[in-house]
């Protein structure tokens, strides 16, 4: 069906209790909770809702974006009211604006930025647990900060995707990675130190950023060393994805730009 107007909305959510944003069968998902809340913002079900991208469960996102297609020309402010009474708490709209009708989300040049926020050394207050994960054992930050590093550019990522298809892209570029002390996201239950591993690029392998959060991990508690990251990022790698993997729960997609 073609729409007469697209709109392209930013939106916030905590993913803690969602199965992802990709609307499944027998699960709670972000995508089918927002397109319950517009029908009631609209008062029918005459439109399509296309997201940015997916995200894994419990993953939560500080910017996300997604195209709206419809018939009905609407007042932005007054829908974008309707729309915040009708959300449940875990979600936020921020914006809206008119997009031309050649404009597609998924195809439109786009850089993300995420954030995996991570403490050690003990448990976490219960209630940090939607937004940080805690590891009981010592890591050696320094070392990490080093491994981290040697993800930036252009390398061969078949040890950190799941499940990739034939025609998956698996030589891909990281702008930036690097991990630094927390000052982003705090909260009087968060821990007195935490850090957060941050990633910069144009796209992602699924898993991607859980897989080197997971090797960063093991490198820091010395199970893993430098050379085996540099080795595990050049085309002569095994191509055997690596077994760990991060919870999801520590991971946001921090940033989205959409050049439009």
């Amino acid at each position: 069906m073609k729409y007469s107007n697209q709109y392209l909305i930013c939106l916030q959510f905590l993913g803690f209790r969602f199965s992802g944003w990709q609307k499944q069968k027998n699960a709670k998902t972000l995508h089918e909770m927002l397109d319950k809340s517009m029908s009631y913002a609209l008062g029918h079900f005459n439109f399509k809702t296309l997201g940015v991208g997916r995200t894994d469960a419990k993953v939560s996102a500080n910017t996300y974006f997604f195209q709206l297609f419809i018939n009905n020309d609407l007042d932005e402010n007054l829908f974008l009211d309707d729309l915040n009474n009708n959300l449940s708490p875990d979600l936020r709209a921020m914006s809206i604006k008119v997009v031309d009708s050649n404009f597609n989300i998924l195809n439109a040049p786009k850089f993300k930025e995420y954030h995996y926020y991570f403490s050690y050394g003990g448990k976490n207050h219960p209630f940090a647990a939607p937004f940080m994960v805690s590891l009981m054992e010592n890591l050696d930050i320094d070392l990490m900060k080093k491994a981290a590093r040697l993800f930036e550019g252009e390398h061969y990522f078949d040890k950190y995707c799941t499940k990739p298809s034939e025609h998956t892209i698996l030589k891909r570029k990281i702008d930036s990675c690097e991990i630094c002390e927390n000052s982003y996201l705090t909260a009087s239950f968060f821990p007195e130190k935490s850090y957060v591993l941050k990633v910069k690029g144009k796209g992602f392998l699924r898993y991607q950023i859980r897989l080197m959060m997971a090797a960063l991990f093991e490198v820091g508690k010395g199970n893993l060393s430098i050379d085996f990251i540099k080795n595990s990022l050049k085309e002569t790698n095994d191509k055997k994805p690596l077994k760990q993997i991060a919870p999801s729960s520590g991971l946001q997609l921090y940033h989205v730009e959409i050049m439009l």
